[in-house]
């Protein structure tokens, strides 16, 4: 009986095939393997031997780990971004020691400098935002710890957000967490209602693969932390927060709720009047509300419904690179999915001129690859060039 691992291998075999723009039959003419064989492994039918998959790397020319290991990144690649995150993990671990003799920097300074990295991470410049990070969270909990004050603990929790961004944006969502604790903590110490509710936030997106329930706990913890505000903040803390109770419901399947997280949020959107960027960069407003119901959409497989809503969406020029992109990937899937693989593929390549490093990075854009190569009967140049770059 095949195993999971088999239809990997066999899937992995049929992209590197398609990226060397051999057939099937081209492929089976350059190993000692008949052709029959090779199309049941490349549907997952048959197992694939180590004798097999040595095979057809050497016909191919690649090493045997391309087609058995991770689906999202080479291993240089995630070396790389090991590297690049360590000084971050080391960072937050800072949090309960006694702090060591540095010199101080002003409290005003840090702050900002904290606001600019987060701006940095939302222009989707992820390296440059993870090298500066670790130094500012650093400073600002030496801060917090040797002269406490409100906007202190509240740039620290911010720096600890930031930290769970590019965490969860480079593939470490064990990293993710434990920002999101150390948020949650120096939230607690600024007596911050509003940011103790994007904490929940946050975490509720972390679960939203996990079931229904909890994701709907942390939100509904977060909505108790903003009841009875009625300031622009809390209006669209408490609009985001619905926001992320529907993509938990759109994971469950529950279409009713999602519709009516989705009405919610745009009530509050109108509420809030305009986009609310200066809001802990949330940027919550109608345009957000429109594109978390084509993601919705999207995690429910309702294809045609979100083809329909991207058709009509315009992203203001003001919009967000990484949000930008964002949508761009997403447009990239529907388009797959409801088989149009010429504006897919043309979307991508957009995305990856717009956010390079979070593009490569996403999910989405692996999955809508190999997609793409799965149902293309040759290779663009362009869809091989792709695949390279995201590490296929």
């Amino acid at each position: 009986m095949p195993t999971p691992n088999d239809g990997r291998t066999g899937a992995r075999i049929r992209e590197q095939r398609k990226l060397a723009h051999l057939s099937q039959r081209e492929l089976a003419a350059r190993i000692p393997y008949s052709y029959s064989l090779l199309n049941q492994v490349e549907c997952g039918a048959r197992p694939a031997s180590d004798a097999f998959v040595t095979a057809v790397a050497t016909a191919l020319g690649i090493d045997p780990s391309r087609l058995q290991g991770p689906l999202h990144a080479t291993d240089m690649q995630h070396g790389r971004l090991v590297t690049l995150v360590r000084p971050i993990r080391e960072a937050l671990d800072l949090y309960d020691l006694d702090p060591e003799p540095m010199t101080d920097r002003p409290v005003g300074e840090l702050v900002a400098d904290a606001d600019r990295i987060c701006q940095q991470v939302r222009a989707t410049h992820l390296r440059a935002a993870a090298r500066e990070l670790p130094a500012v969270i650093s400073a600002l909990t030496r801060a917090a710890r040797t002269a406490p004050t409100t906007s202190t603990w509240q740039a620290l929790a911010s720096t600890y957000r930031t930290a769970h961004d590019i965490a969860l944006k480079t593939g470490f969502p064990d990293l993710a967490v434990v920002a999101l604790d150390r948020m949650g903590w120096a939230a607690e110490r600024a007596s911050d209602p509003c940011l103790a509710a994007i904490r929940q936030y946050k975490r509720a997106l972390g679960h939203a693969q996990s079931g229904q329930d909890l994701g709907r706990r942390l939100v509904d913890a977060g909505h108790a932390l903003v009841a009875g505000e009625s300031s622009r903040e809390a209006l669209a803390v408490a609009g985001q927060l619905h926001l992320g109770a529907s993509a938990v419901a759109a994971r469950a399947g529950n279409g009713d709720a999602v519709a009516q997280h989705i009405t919610a949020a745009r009530d509050l959107a109108r509420r809030v009047g305009g986009e609310a960027r200066e809001v802990h960069w949330l940027s919550f407003g109608q345009m957000n509300v429109s594109l978390h119901e084509m993601g919705a959409a999207i995690t429910m497989r309702q294809y045609d419904d979100a083809l329909r809503q991207a058709r009509t969406m315009k992203l203001p020029a003001v919009t967000l690179t990484s949000r930008r992109a964002r949508f761009l990937v997403d447009r990239a899937m529907v388009e797959m999915e409801t088989g149009h693989t010429d504006a897919a593929l043309r979307h991508l390549v957009e995305a990856r001129r717009a956010a390079p490093e979070q593009t490569r990075y996403h999910p989405r854009t692996c999955e809508t690859v190999t997609g793409l190569l799965h149902s293309a009967r040759r290779t663009p140049d362009s869809l091989g060039h792709m695949a390279a770059w995201i590490g296929l």
